[in-house]
């Protein structure tokens, strides 16, 4: 799967980008997005730091090293929910950008004919600008939006359950679903805006990104006996995403379309070549996402997460609290540990485990540590 195959047009290969380009329809829509673009970028540059973060906010990757290991001690239904709603979104997100082909901003206002009479409109590029895969749909908007989805329903439900029969109960509950509901739109519309401000989206990819993060994890709301998947099940699971996912690149790349078209696009255009990361591209997602639920599964279905976190300890106050903050530790301290980029198979097999240490340390190693540390101070206080 090398990274650097170019699309050759023009001797019989079906070049996407170049087909996109000629569509004057999307030429519209992407020309109206850059207008929104130049204007962010003018009048909002004052809130670059604010922009800067809440796209952090939406990356995938707070996923399973922040939301995930804070809401699995709260609810593991919901922690375990979250992980699957953030992989399974991730994959149609690959899936749907490798079907519609997606521009992004900072490189196609080089390569449009669009502007061909006029000036070539002026995009300030960041260092998280130089995204590596196609553009459509955003992924921090359907990752943001999914796995809030799931935690604004959860913590909902939650209030449902506490709140009594009475007209100020109701009323209460009123208030938390308002609040509730606005606090996720409003994180929404900023991711969004970030993403755009940022040239790495146009709008229209924001908008359909949010929506379809959010039909997927309405879809999960259907599907009650996630927690109690077994070994097999994740297996099973994980290998029909990476056989289907392979299985279309493969299919694809016969009939002469690159799917790693955009890979070159992005080489070429970006300002800086040190804001082009391995991370971003297609396949580091998919690896990573892969990895993520296999480590889920290894985790949840092991002897160390059923000795301390489904005995009396996962009803503690105490034990839940030390496990959060060694968990938040710990994966801390994953982020110093850098897979090297120079080999291709190298970094997405290490990805991979990376990934796969994650669910594995916040569900089962850590809890079982700290559950033998407890009992040792309870045996020793007895």
């Amino acid at each position: 799967m090398s990274m650097v195959q170019h699309c050759s047009c023009g001797q019989g290969s079906s070049c996407p980008s170049r087909a996109r380009q000629t569509e004057p329809q999307m030429d519209l829509i992407h020309s109206s997005g850059v207008l929104v673009i130049q204007h962010l970028q003018s009048n909002y540059k004052d809130y670059h730091d604010f922009l800067d973060f809440m796209s952090s906010v939406g990356d995938p990757r707070n996923i399973f090293s922040l939301y995930f290991p804070l809401w699995f001690q709260l609810s593991q239904i919901v922690g375990t929910k979250m992980i699957w709603v953030a992989v399974i979104g991730d994959w149609f997100n690959l899936i749907f950008k490798w079907i519609l082909f997606g521009q992004r901003p900072y490189w196609w206002v080089h390569e449009t004919l669009f502007y061909q009479n006029n000036s070539l409109p002026q995009l300030e590029q960041f260092h998280i600008t130089c995204e590596t895969g196609p553009g459509s749909p955003s992924g921090h908007a359907m990752g943001s939006s999914c796995v809030w989805y799931v935690m604004i329903t959860s913590a909902l439900n939650f209030s449902r359950r506490l709140c009594d029969s009475s007209t100020q109960g109701c009323q209460r509950f009123g208030l938390v679903w308002s609040f509730l509901w606005m606090a996720f739109w409003i994180i929404q519309i900023s991711v969004g805006i970030s993403r755009i401000f940022i040239a790495t989206h146009f709008p229209h990819q924001v908008i359909l990104g949010v929506l379809a993060g959010i039909l997927v994890a309405e879809a999960f709301e259907h599907v009650p006996s996630i927690h109690t998947a077994s070994l097999k099940v994740y297996l099973h699971t994980s290998l029909f995403l990476f056989s289907f996912a392979v299985s279309l690149y493969l299919l694809l790349k016969m009939i002469d379309i690159d799917l790693l078209w955009s890979i070159p696009k992005a080489k070429k255009w970006c300002a800086n070549p040190d804001w082009i990361h391995l991370d971003t591209t297609p396949f580091a997602g998919l690896v990573r996402n892969l990895g993520a639920l296999f480590g889920l599964g290894l985790a949840i279905n092991s002897q160390m997460f059923i000795q301390s976190c489904k005995v009396k300890n996962g009803y503690k106050t105490r034990f839940k609290l030390v496990c959060v903050a060694a968990n938040l530790t710990s994966l801390q301290l994953y982020d110093f540990i850098k897979i090297p980029t120079h080999t291709e198979i190298l970094f997405y097999t290490l990805s991979f485990c990376k990934s796969a240490a994650v669910p594995l340390s916040v569900v089962a190693l850590i809890p079982y540590g700290v559950h033998l540390l407890i009992g040792d101070k309870e045996r020793k206080l007895d």
